[in-house]
């Protein structure tokens, strides 16, 4: 991949001047009601903030913190943030107080802008009592400088204020599903490179000089909507970014953006599916969907009623994706396409794409990407999007790189002659049964997850003699089991599928039983990351004192 210019900074520069009347961000702010920012008014209020950040004496390049839900006004204090020599800490938003303080403290931020939360005074507590802090427009009742006052007081900065390519623009932190959050550093040139490299997809795939929507509501904090929402849009300027307002307006967030770019993580594809399925059962929609005319009409309708009817790239990532799911969406006509990349490229790694989008792989290298599988199975990737190293860990990044550079994802995978990747696990995922044989869950995770029953489900049995399975029911069937019928039907679907999927899958990773999780995994209840992943260690952890019980009992279905 050629070094890409302009860099992110000057993109956003020439938006300001080229693109200066054409409405950028889509803010709701209650009651149905939405504020629109024009690229000249969104760096207006840059200039402003940076102009004002300047003024506090700090060093260049000192990290400032983001800890906010998606809005207008995180991509306009990140911007202040690279306009005024500085590098953005951005924390997720349903992070608690303990690890707020670990990511203020590890990164040494010296300012914090506080946005839209739900849980802050939760949260207060973690930041150091001596941390200056500047509240955004949404953000809760604070008695800190408001950025609406800070507008008003001060002159936007004049000039076009670059920054040099090695330059740190950000520090990434992991969302913690193995462990204490590790912050990779991303620098100017390699995030400008990563929104060129998108930009180019896009435009590639659905037309030159196209105008297109997004709606932003994967969290800011995360590697994914960095890359994939924001800094493309900065890069590409023809992009309009639309923000969701809550999870209860989601449908209507999305209706109102129409997108035409649409990106989520396979967890919220499988709750759009079963939500269409919790109004038409599975077996009824399959009839209807496989009649000539009929067929095209109900697919379009269930579409237009996801808010996904104007979509034309579709893309999944963060994890896997059932291949069922996938060929489901496509037989509703959304091309879904799947990906695959990490904090550490810049969500710049493997997709999908019209002539390489097998079900089951997650495409091929984006330009410039380079890979190779290791001996050991393990997928190794050199990136345009690269980090350049985890903050203050010299350790991690030793253990992390090859001495020729390529990245240790973790990840075990194969390629196919034509390119495609498959991901078959990851490495610190294995477990050994009592048998000797190594069992990947992810595979076996994904043919439980395709089933409409089930929302989310972890594979264990470390030790044991076979494996086993912990699933969480879908939301709209885990009301209904307090009926006995029911209750009785869910189990025997399960049975079945249990039985189907073990005729699937190799005899040493067959599992003994799926066992019905008592409540569901959430970010809240510590079972899920901020991305929505499994925390294998917690769960697991959690249910430990009933595996003995679990193994015991004959039962292929056992309720916890």
């Amino acid at each position: 991949m050629t070094s890409p210019a302009p860099s992110v900074l000057e993109c956003i520069y020439q938006h300001e001047k080229n693109l200066a009347n054409q409405v950028f961000l889509t803010q709701p702010v209650g009651g149905g009601k939405v504020l629109d920012y024009t690229w000249a008014q969104t760096v207006d209020q840059s200039r402003r903030m940076a102009a004002h950040l300047k003024t506090l004496g700090l060093p260049h390049g000192a990290k400032v913190a983001l800890l906010s839900k998606n809005c207008a006004h995180f991509f306009m204090a990140e911007m202040a943030i690279w306009m005024a020599g500085f590098t953005t800490v951005a924390i997720f938003p349903t992070e608690s107080a303990d690890t707020v303080k670990f990511v203020l403290e590890h990164s040494e931020s010296s300012l914090l802008f506080v946005g839209k939360l739900d849980e802050w005074h939760k949260q207060a507590p973690g930041v150091p009592e001596h941390m200056p802090r500047i509240a955004l427009p949404l953000a809760p009742a604070t008695p800190y400088d408001s950025w609406d006052n800070i507008m008003a007081r001060t002159a936007p900065l004049q000039g076009d204020v670059l920054r040099d390519d090695n330059d740190l623009a950000m520090i990434i932190y992991t969302s913690g599903s193995t462990g204490q959050p590790k912050g990779a550093m991303h620098n100017f040139a390699r995030i400008s490179a990563v929104g060129h490299g998108i930009a180019k997809r896009i435009d590639d795939s659905l037309g030159h000089d196209r105008d297109h929507r997004m709606l932003s509501y994967l969290p800011l904090a995360h590697v994914f909507e960095r890359a994939w929402a924001e800094t493309v849009a900065l890069v590409h300027g023809r992009i309009h970014m639309f923000f969701a307002e809550s999870l209860d307006t989601f449908i209507q967030d999305l209706n109102r953006a129409q997108p035409t770019i649409f990106v989520s993580v396979p967890r919220l594809w499988l709750k759009f599916q079963q939500g269409v399925f919790a109004k038409m059962p599975a077996k009824k929609l399959n009839l209807l969907l496989s009649l000539p005319f009929i067929g095209k009409v109900v697919a379009k309708k269930v579409l237009t009623g996801l808010g996904l009817d104007k979509v034309e790239m579709a893309g999944s990532g963060s994890a896997p994706l059932p291949p069922d799911l996938i060929r489901w969406y496509r037989r509703l006509g959304l091309n879904l396409v799947e990906g695959y990349a990490m904090t550490e490229d810049f969500a710049y790694s493997h997709s999908s794409d019209e002539t390489y989008n097998e079900p089951g792989y997650v495409g091929i290298p984006y330009e410039g990407v380079q890979v190779r599988i290791s001996d050991e199975g393990e997928i190794l990737i050199k990136s345009p999007g690269q980090m350049v190293g985890y903050y203050k860990r010299p350790d991690l990044d030793a253990q992390c790189f090859t001495d020729d550079g390529f990245f240790k994802t973790g990840d075990l995978g194969s390629r196919r002659s034509d390119g495609q990747l498959k991901i078959t696990g990851r490495l610190k995922e294995l477990f050994k049964t009592s048998k000797g044989k190594y069992v990947a869950p992810a595979p076996i995770e994904n043919l439980l997850n395709a089933h409409p029953m089930i929302e989310l489900s972890m594979v264990s049995g470390s030790g044991f003699e076979s494996a086993y399975a912990l699933v969480v029911l879908a939301e709209d069937l885990r009301p209904k089991l307090q009926h006995n019928d029911v209750r009785a039907e869910v189990e025997k679907a399960l049975a079945d599928l249990l039985a189907e999927v073990n005729q699937e899958i190799a005899d040493y990773e067959r599992l003994k039983m799926l066992v019905v999780a008592a409540q569901p995994w959430s970010i809240e209840n510590g079972c899920l990351t901020p991305t929505m992943k499994i925390k294998r260690s917690h769960i697991e952890y959690s249910v430990q004192h009933q595996l003995d019980n679990w193994y015991a009992n004959s039962k292929a279905v056992i309720w916890s």
